[in-house]
């Protein structure tokens, strides 16, 4: 079993230059049953075999401070929590799984000691811990490495977790993908490191910086062709629409129009209402161009220079469009700066009304449940459009938001069939990780890429295989009750027979403490379950309670238990057999469907 400096053209635009910009970072009704089916052989697979670090999960805001999220603590929405506190572990360990992805006994105790709000700004009011450029950057052994041990080791070992896993949500929707970009950019590596830095700094940002941030970014500029964009000439060339595209469809406002409750708005005969038009996205793209890379004198170019892979791209006006662009109901004169054009369009895409709830139901499908109720969407969206400060796009009181709503703390979630979430792969190996205190001997956390569904997760984190993410907002599986009750199960997109046995088998090869990744660099320590390892009964309700808030049932637990009493072990039982005990037991766990499916 087991970046004001004068900065040198890129190549191809020889004699000009620009001010470099400071420098970034059979029919099933429910994901339950859904979930059931796919993990159906799980327990079989795990009984042939024969718990957690203690962090305190970074800073705090003290017993009863709110830190950066005063304002929204002192909203009426906010008033109107009625889930302030765990009143037990069970319910601080559900929310530490949907805020940073796993919870410890630290943890645990500290969200019962601050109360849920103080913990969230003590997460976001933290010192920043080293970013993923610098980490990068800064290894002896970079030549050998790439971005995927930056990324695990980001996700697996930086303090600030909640972060983390927020900027991970972030990553599926501002999508870049290192399989394209490896294949692109020199220093992809580098290009990936500093994508992923904009996307963490986001998290405790204002959105529409971050929109800027990410608009601006190099990874993106390679992704979606902002990089190297040009302007109409009389030879037929346009500018590239494609970041226009799908900043608009996939970022900011979606295809169509929507209530503050994230429900489509419809015309007169039923149809839907697009948010944009063809038009919109020709006129947007002009302002999307003239941005390259901001390779500074001194720096020779972009194939020898990393730094240019942390900074914004620059503005080349000589490229840059000056023809009028009307978009969205704003409108940007013929002949206006290219700056100033940005900012037109980044301020427009900012205030559209379906950015609320388009962004918030997303942060709300990736964090907590995939069918949100109309109301919850609309409570997200009303703390997008005003923090209780008068701010719009706060993302810190956004995500306190998504975390905090009566519908994501309320126990009746636990027992409602279309409430939750299917756990996505790359999430239940950092959930693993982080539960049972892995770590990397050289430091450079040889994970690698899980991608495969065949031998791995069939998921890597910032390596999606389109600009769509890894599964759609609203995927359906198909031949399913779902469909006709409006219902959708994302990341069910990833599941099928291949990926289901996959998940499985990958996990029971990387359980063991002697397998683990790149010959044994990278392992777990079960500390603290080898101390229950005699009581089979005992390790498996820290499991529940660590790994899934309590929320498996009795007869779960019961049929672990009785595979686990057998063979019965002593203290005098040999280390193999005891750890074979452990590494069934997380197995059995993690292959559950009220695992599978987290509430």
């Amino acid at each position: 079993m087991f970046e004001e400096e004068v900065v040198a053209a890129p190549p191809g635009a020889a004699g000009e230059t620009v001010p470099a910009t400071a420098a970034p970072s059979a029919s099933v009704a429910s994901p339950a049953a859904l979930g059931a089916a796919l993990a159906a052989s799980a327990l079989l697979a795990a009984c042939g075999g024969g718990g957690g670090g203690d962090g305190s999960g970074g800073g705090s805001a003290g017993p009863s401070g709110a830190g950066s999220l005063a304002p929204l603590a002192n909203t009426s929405t906010a008033a109107g929590y009625m889930y302030t506190s765990a009143k037990s572990d069970a319910e601080a360990a559900r929310f530490l799984n949907q805020a940073q992805g796993y919870a410890t006994d630290g943890d645990i105790a500290a969200v019962r000691s601050l109360g849920y709000l103080p913990w969230l700004a003590g997460q976001f009011d933290a010192a920043p811990t080293q970013g993923g450029w610098d980490w990068f950057n800064g290894r002896p052994d970079r030549a050998n490495l790439g971005f995927d041990n930056m990324i695990w080791a980001q996700l697996m070992a930086s303090p600030d977790a909640a972060r983390k896993r927020m900027a991970l949500a972030l990553s599926e929707i501002f999508v870049v993908s290192g399989n394209d970009i490896q294949n692109m950019a020199s220093f992809p590596h580098h290009v990936m490191a500093g994508y992923w830095d904009t996307l963490v700094a986001g998290v405790t940002g204002n959105f529409r910086n971050l929109l800027e941030a990410v608009s601006l970014n190099p990874g993106m500029g390679y992704y979606l062709n902002t990089k190297g964009n040009q302007k109409e000439n009389n030879q037929g060339r346009q500018p590239d629409e494609n970041y226009a595209r799908e900043v608009m469809q996939l970022m900011t406002i979606g295809l169509v129009q929507l209530d503050s409750k994230g429900q489509p708005r419809t015309a007169a005969d039923g149809s839907k209402l697009d948010s944009y038009t063809q038009d919109d996205v020709t006129n947007l793209a002009r302002v999307f161009t003239g941005y390259d890379l901001n390779v500074a004198a001194g720096e020779e170019n972009a194939s020898v220079s990393t730094n240019w892979t942390a900074r914004p791209m620059a503005l080349f006006p000589a490229r840059h469009s000056t023809l009028a662009a009307n978009f969205l109901g704003a409108s940007v004169p013929a002949g206006t700066d290219g700056k100033a054009a940005l900012k037109t369009a980044l301020d427009t895409l900012h205030a559209h009304p379906n950015v609320g709830p388009f962004i918030g139901k997303q942060l709300i499908q990736r964090l907590v449940t995939s069918n949100p109720s109309p109301d919850y969407v609309g409570r997200v969206t009303s703390v997008f459009e005003n923090n209780g400060a008068g701010v719009r796009g706060d993302m810190r009181s956004v995500f306190a938001a998504v975390l905090l709503d009566n519908e994501a703390r309320s126990p009746a979630g636990l027992s409602d069939a279309n409430f939750g979430r299917l756990r996505e792969p790359m999430l239940r190996l950092v959930q693993w990780g982080r539960t049972f205190g892995i770590s990397s001997a050289v430091g450079s956390w040889g994970i690698g890429n899980t991608s495969d569904s065949a031998s791995s997760l069939g998921q890597s984190p910032l390596r999606s295989p389109s600009v769509f993410n890894f599964f759609r907002p609203g995927y359906v599986p198909p031949s399913t009750a779902m469909a006709g009750s409006g219902m959708v199960a994302p990341e069910f997109q990833l599941v099928n027979e291949t990926s289901v046995g996959g998940y499985l088998n990958f996990m029971q090869g990387r359980l063991p403490v002697t397998a683990g990744f790149n010959s044994k660099d990278v392992i777990a320590s079960y500390a603290s379950e080898k101390n229950l390892v005699l009581d089979a009964s005992a390790l498996v309700d820290r499991l529940n309670l660590l790994l899934c808030a309590g929320q498996l049932s009795k007869a779960s637990t019961d049929l672990m238990k009785s595979a686990l009493a057998t063979p019965a072990l002593t203290a005098a039982s040999s280390d193999t057999n005891k750890m074979n005990r452990v590494y069934a037991a997380v197995l059995m766990v993690m292959g559950c469907p009220e695992y599978l499916v987290q509430k």
